[in-house]
C-alpha cells in the first residue's frame, strides 16, 4: 500500500505538471462533491486517477474531491462493503490540493493520497500517506508508525508568537470574520515573523515538517460551530456551500506531520483521530492547527480561543 500511494501520487503529478499556469486550465465546470468548483486542470487529474485505479488497483475503492466515493471495479463479490463495491481498502485522494496556485503556476500545489481500511474509516485508520509537490516533485511519505521519506529539514524550535512564521487559508472563508479571529496572531508576527496564505493545506502542513514554517492555523469549522450567523456567512462566500478543509485535504498531511513530530489537533485542541475519513459536506469538515512544538501549539490555541470569543461577542452585540 505504501508503494501504491507513492506511485499514484507521482502519476497524478506527471499528468498535471504540463498544465501548471495554463489559462486553459482555468475553465470552470460543475461543483465537486464538496461544493468547490471544478476546473479543467482538475478534470485532467481526475481522468488520470480513474485510469490509474482501473489499471493498477481495481480491487480498491477511492474517494476524490470531485467525485466522492467510487466503488472498486475488481473486488471480490459478496462483501458487506456494498457502497465501496466490495473493496477492503480505500484511497482518499486530492489530485490537486491547491488548484488555484496550480492554475497560476505557483509553487504551492500538491498531490495528496492516503490509504485506509473499510468500511468506516476514521482519521486514525489512515495507514499510509503521500504528499508530492507538483512543481518540484518532492515526496513526503509516511506509514503509521514512521516517516519514510521527506525532504531534508528540522522542525522549528520557535515558541514565541512574536517570531511566528505561519500560514492560514482564506479560500471560501469570510475574510472579516477570519481576520478577527486571527488578528492577534497576524499583528503580533507581522514584523518579527511572517504570515502567508499559500492556498494548499497539504503544502502548508508539510512546510512545518520541512522547518520552513512554524505552524498552520485553520479555524473555519470552529467559527461555523460556535459563532451565530457564521454558517450563513460561509455559505455566502462559498456560493451556497461551506468550504472548509474536508478529510481528503488533511488525511495524508496529518499522518505525515504526526510521524515527523508535528503537533496536530483541531482548533479546540482536540485530536482529529476520531473524525470520519470519508465525507465532504460541512459536517465532515475539520479545523486544524499544526505546530512545530507543544509550547507554541498551546499559545496558538489560546490566541484562537480569544479571537473566537471576540467574534462571538461582536456578532451577538
Amino acid at each position: 500500500m505504501l508503494e501504491l500511494v507513492r506511485e499514484l501520487s507521482l502519476a497524478l503529478r506527471e499528468r498535471v505538471l504540463p498544465h501548471l499556469g495554463s489559462h486553459a486550465g482555468r475553465a470552470r465546470g460543475a461543483a465537486g462533491a464538496g461544493g468547490d468548483p471544478t476546473f479543467a486542470i482538475d478534470s485532467e487529474a481526475e481522468a488520470e486517477l480513474e485510469r490509474f485505479m482501473a489499471e493498477r488497483a481495481p480491487e480498491l475503492a477511492f474517494y476524490s474531491e470531485d467525485r466522492g466515493l467510487v466503488p472498486a471495479r475488481g473486488a471480490p463479490q459478496g462483501s458487506p462493503r456494498s457502497a465501496a463495491g466490495g473493496a477492503e481498502h480505500v484511497l482518499v485522494v486530492d489530485p490537486i490540493d491547491g488548484t488555484r496556485p496550480a492554475m497560476a503556476g505557483l509553487e504551492s500545489c500538491c498531490v495528496s493520497v492516503a490509504a485506509a481500511p473499510l468500511p468506516d474509516p476514521t482519521m486514525a485508520d489512515v495507514s499510509a500517506a503521500c504528499v508530492v509537490e507538483i512543481p518540484s516533485g518532492a515526496v513526503f511519505l509516511a506509514e503509521r508508525g514512521r516517516l519514510v521519506e521527506s525532504p531534508a529539514g528540522a522542525l522549528s524550535s520557535n515558541e514565541e508568537l512574536s517570531r511566528l512564521f505561519w500560514t492560514y487559508g482564506f479560500r471560501g472563508r469570510p475574510a472579516r470574520a477570519l481576520t478577527e479571529v486571527l488578528a492577534d496572531l497576524i499583528d503580533g508576527s507581522s514584523v518579527g515573523g511572517g504570515t502567508f496564505e499559500l492556498g494548499s493545506a497539504a503544502f502548508d502542513m508539510t512546510r512545518v515538517v520541512t522547518g520552513q514554517l512554524d505552524a498552520y492555523v485553520e479555524p473555519g469549522p470552529l467559527l461555523v460551530a460556535e459563532v451565530p450567523g457564521m454558517r450563513e456567512e460561509f455559505e455566502r462566500v462559498g456560493g451556497g456551500a461551506v468550504l472548509n478543509n474536508s478529510p481528503y485535504d488533511l488525511a495524508a498531511a496529518a499522518l505525515i506531520c504526526q510521524e515527523a513530530g508535528v503537533v496536530v489537533t483541531d482548533a479546540r485542541g482536540e485530536r482529529l483521530s476520531d473524525r470520519p475519513l470519508l465525507g465532504s459536506g460541512a459536517e465532515f469538515q475539520m479545523s486544524v492547527v499544526a505546530s512545530a512544538n507543544a509550547a507554541l501549539h498551546a499559545r496558538i490555541l489560546e490566541s484562537v480561543r480569544e479571537g473566537v470569543a471576540r467574534l462571538r461577542s461582536s456578532s451577538e452585540g
